[in-house]
């Protein structure tokens, strides 16, 4: 299938007109996700912009965005497809007043699938394929990991009272993942894949400046910077490029205009610090780094 970009700077080009700055490793992903027709597979730390990225895919190619969230225990009726068995119920009723036979076929017939999100896309007619995103594969169970192979493949789902559905427009399909767990073989293969780093300060600062428009070029500088150094820490949560925007953003709206007042800068650290054993080592950081910017 021909792509919806011309090549890799096109799609740096598209994204940078919806502010996302991404990297050219991300960007010929995306290229070649698109150019190929194969699901994208992006792995990468917490925080460090891969819903975002799926998110402004959508809105680059002025697609629709479903978004199947992945958590333990999801299930096939959650997310492939389900009966409207109230529907059912009510049509073997009304039979039943009516003194009229009913079929199982009749009642297990598209009159009462109900899609989830991955029918939905298998199943969509719009004029544009749409962005299926899913989001966290790795907080799902393996078994889901199964449930999604036929549709990783063929961009099809098999309903077996009615047969299988296959989409007449594969949508563009990016899974997530933050590594909590090992991803099986059968769906690595399937998939082309993508791990995305953090970003370096530099880039990170580029990125926070976009985001964060009333920041001074000096706390976003020192901001990026101290980050980077909070991640070598035994931090249990270290801070991602989220993070790092809302620590920035809070100390926006806090009145900080540098690192250099710690007081003020500390008061920020909900935003950055996840747990307080997090907290105690970025403030004692901080109070380090921030005397060097003086």
């Amino acid at each position: 299938m021909a792509s919806v970009f011309r090549d890799v700077d096109d799609v740096i080009e598209r994204f940078d007109e919806h502010d996302h700055l991404l990297d050219e490793g991300t960007a010929a992903a995306f290229y070649l996700a698109t150019a190929l027709g194969r699901p994208l597979l992006l792995e990468g730390e917490p925080g460090v912009g891969k819903t975002t990225a799926a998110k402004t895919l959508a809105a680059v190619l002025d697609s629709p965005l479903v978004r199947l969230q992945c958590y333990e225990g999801l299930t096939a009726a959650e997310s492939l497809y389900d009966w409207n068995y109230q529907r059912q119920l009510l049509a073997i009723r009304l039979a039943e007043a009516r003194g009229a036979d009913i079929d199982e076929a009749d009642l297990y017939s598209e009159t009462y699938l109900v899609d989830r999100p991955i029918l939905r896309c298998v199943r969509h007619r719009g004029p544009t394929a749409p962005v299926l995103l899913i989001d966290e594969i790795d907080r799902a169970d393996d078994e889901f990991e199964a449930l999604l192979l036929e549709f990783l493949g063929e961009a099809a789902v098999t309903v077996p009272e009615l047969g299988t559905f296959v989409a007449a427009v594969p949508p563009v399909v990016v899974l997530t993942s933050n590594r909590s767990r090992d991803l099986h073989d059968a769906l690595r293969r399937r998939c082309l894949y993508h791990w995305i780093d953090y970003p370096q300060p530099a880039r990170a600062a580029a990125i926070v400046r976009r985001t964060v428009p009333g920041a001074r070029t000096a706390l976003i500088e020192h901001a990026t910077q101290f980050v980077g150094v909070a991640r070598t820490l035994d931090l249990d949560k270290p801070p991602g490029l989220a993070e790092t925007i809302d620590w920035v953003a809070a100390l926006v709206a806090l009145g900080v205009a540098d690192l250099t007042d710690e007081a003020l800068a500390s008061t920020g650290l909900a935003a950055l610090a996840k747990t307080p054993d997090d907290r105690n080592l970025i403030e004692e950081a901080l109070a380090t780094q921030g005397g060097t910017h003086r």
